[in-house]
């Protein structure tokens, strides 16, 4: 068996049931650590939980719509009871618009279930799990982001929203975990092959996508802690360079670097002379 990294060490994943979820789930497994999965289909969850439990870890599956403050706080008791404190959450639970079509067409409820799956659903999570890492110093983040957070995409409208949404609560959180030792990453896989994806008009004619074996290398890179230099950062896999990154992160962080922020209209506009 190769050398476990992280051995004994334990995950949280939303979104675990299938696709990039369960992907990251046996690549952290591989890793050693020990799972707490999170979805709202028990069947799909039981078949990570089979998978994982191969590897020679502990794994806790628990069906719960993260959508939920109640659910989410007795899904977290769960897995910190069984396992020990959650030294990594991962955000991955999400959905997409299920029509392409502009804003005024979209079903109203489908539009803001996304907003709440992929916005509140990770606020849910992190309301949960942070408090402990906080008190216990020690504790790292990601929140599967996407491109989309940082352009106008009008066929997936609420999507996007959401994720620029996300990407801002993780810039608002960044500052006052940094003093605490807790990490906090927003990371975009690009477009990657699983069933949400295919099942997307936009992607039909995709002839070159992302690489999910990267995403799961990058996450265990932050369960170790290799990437807390980036910390409160948005990281594109496929486009940006993650050596580059870290090697730039000190002047990244004096900065402010790719952080979503207002950008002044010219020279003369009145934000641009506050806040520069």
């Amino acid at each position: 068996m190769p050398l476990r990294t992280l051995e004994g060490e334990v995950a949280l994943i939303t979104g675990a049931g299938r696709g990039i979820g369960r992907e990251i789930a046996l690549g952290l497994a591989e890793e050693g650590m020990h799972l707490g999965v999170i979805g709202r289909h028990r069947e799909t969850l039981t078949d990570t939980l089979r998978a994982c439990v191969k590897q020679g870890v502990k794994c806790v599956a628990v069906a719960a719509d993260v959508t939920s403050p109640g659910a989410v706080r007795e899904a977290v008791r769960s897995v910190e009871r069984d396992l020990g404190p959650v030294g990594l959450l991962v955000n991955n639970a999400g959905q997409i618009d299920r029509a392409e079509v502009p804003l005024w067409e979209a079903d109203p409820l489908q539009w803001w279930s996304v907003v709440e799956t992929n916005l509140r659903g990770p606020f849910n999570m992190m309301r949960a799990v942070l408090p402990g890492m906080v008190e216990r110093q020690r504790g790292r983040v990601v929140n599967l982001n996407s491109g989309f957070a940082l352009r106008p995409e009008w066929r997936y409208s609420a999507y996007a929203t959401s994720k620029a949404a996300l990407l801002r609560l993780s810039d608002n959180v960044a500052g006052p975990l940094r003093p605490h030792g807790v990490t906090v990453l927003d990371i975009s896989p690009g477009a990657v092959a699983t069933e949400m994806t295919a099942g997307m008009p936009m992607f039909a004619d995709m002839l070159h996508w992302g690489s999910i074996p990267l995403l799961v290398s990058t996450v265990a890179d932050a369960a170790r802690g290799r990437l807390d230099l980036l910390h409160g950062r948005f990281l594109h896999l496929g486009q940006d360079s993650i050596p580059e990154l870290l090697e730039q992160a000190g002047r990244i962080s004096e900065n402010d670097a790719r952080t979503l922020r207002l950008r002044p209209y010219s020279e003369e506009d009145p934000l641009g002379r506050v806040h520069g």
